[in-house]
């Protein structure tokens, strides 16, 4: 692995943390307060290329690597990890789904304008009572006798669902097949017969709108048809490999933020007479943060690295979002308590940095699923 970045990754980082900076953190409070989604802060990102870093040129994306990705991702998530979760959903769920196993119709479809920032993307696996066990879906398509599908259902959690364009769609099409009676689709959801729920009232990353949404006799032609009958299940998973590298990106991002305004906090703030950063105690924890943040971060670069090499990366990519998305959790968490009241107060981002951190845990395979991938691949036992 090079320890150092060529001059189009430096590029991208540079393009990231300029927008990042300029635009993205002046309105972070704002969007985190009221939920609004930052349409025009997203299409800046795509008129920019960082909507599809990783999608060729052709297709309006920036052509880049996943190093790059990573890199990008890290600068939008230290300005706010909400811009940060619908970078990664158009990145890594949609665009990458599509260009690996789409037809060339579908690239120039649906990749163009979601790269392009002009639409959104989503992704839609979990169902209200299917999580981590996706297998146990109950959103059917039924193919029809001219090879279209009539798809019923519903799917839960689905980011960017309240203001997505076009969707990637996981409903079991044959259901004595298991996981292999998974189809992926590709949704228009202008379309009659898809329905969107209530926006849900989150924890954190609040301006990356979430929603329920509901398919009602929906049909999808035989060409929005996502790589083979039958393949769903297996798309499913290669994809969500490469979103926990953006799901580590993003929570390095929100880690830095926080260990950033820490080491300021530390200097500045006295109490018996010194900056509080004099006191071993602090200084351990400062320490501590410091190695898990670029521990996180290397992780995560391998396994892009890994990734770009062409190479399988599921292991690197579990590793890397296990390690990043733990440390984001604990590093704000020492952030917090090290600004004591400060930390809690919303007058300081600390908080927010808190709240948005908890959901890299969780979403794109929880630490628990993380651990049984590693695990299963290091032991060969299942």
């Amino acid at each position: 692995m090079d320890f150092s970045f060529t001059e189009e990754q430096l590029m991208i980082q540079d393009v990231a943390r300029r927008i990042a900076q300029e635009k993205i953190a002046p309105s972070a409070e704002h969007h985190d307060q009221t939920g609004e989604f930052p349409l025009d802060n997203i299409r800046l990102l795509g008129e920019n290329g960082l909507m599809g870093i990783e999608v060729p040129e052709a297709y309006g994306g920036a052509g880049m690597d996943p190093v790059a990705y990573v890199l990008a991702m890290v600068e939008v998530a230290a300005a706010d990890a909400a811009h940060s979760t619908i970078m990664s959903v158009n990145n890594s769920l949609f665009c990458n789904g599509i260009l690996t196993h789409g037809t060339e119709a579908q690239k120039q479809l649906y990749v163009s304008a979601i790269a392009e920032g002009r639409e959104i993307g989503a992704f839609a696996l979990t169902e209200p009572q299917s999580g981590s066990d996706a297998t146990a879906m109950r959103c059917r398509a039924v193919k029809q006798a001219d090879g279209s599908f009539v798809v019923n259902g519903k799917k839960s959690w689905i980011t960017s669902g309240p203001v997505a364009k076009y969707i990637v769609l996981f409903a079991m099409t044959d259901p004595d097949k298991g996981a292999r009676g998974i189809t992926a689709f590709v949704i228009d959801t202008a379309r009659q017969g898809f329905g969107r729920g209530k926006t849900e009232p989150k924890l954190g990353i609040r301006a990356s709108a979430t929603c329920e949404i509901e398919f009602n006799d929906y049909v999808v032609n035989a060409d929005e048809v996502l790589g083979n009958e039958g393949e769903g299940f297996r798309i499913a998973m290669g994809v969500l490999d490469a979103g926990r590298i953006g799901i580590a990106s993003q929570a390095i991002g929100i880690a830095r933020a926080a260990y950033e305004a820490t080491i300021e906090y530390v200097k500045e703030r006295k109490a018996f007479g010194q900056p509080i950063g004099a006191f071993q105690m602090t200084q351990a924890k400062i320490a501590d943060m410091k190695c898990k943040l670029d521990a996180a971060l290397l992780l995560t670069l391998r396994a892009a690295w890994v990734k770009g090499q062409g190479q399988r990366f599921s292991n690197e990519a579990a590793i890397a979002k296990l390690t990043a998305s733990e440390a984001a959790m604990w590093i704000t968490h020492q952030a917090l308590q090290i600004h004591g009241g400060m930390g809690y107060s919303k007058e300081m981002p600390i908080e927010r940095y808190f709240r948005d951190a908890k959901i890299t845990e969780i979403y794109e395979g929880t630490s628990e699923i993380q651990r049984l991938v590693i695990a299963r691949h290091e032991t060969g036992l299942r």
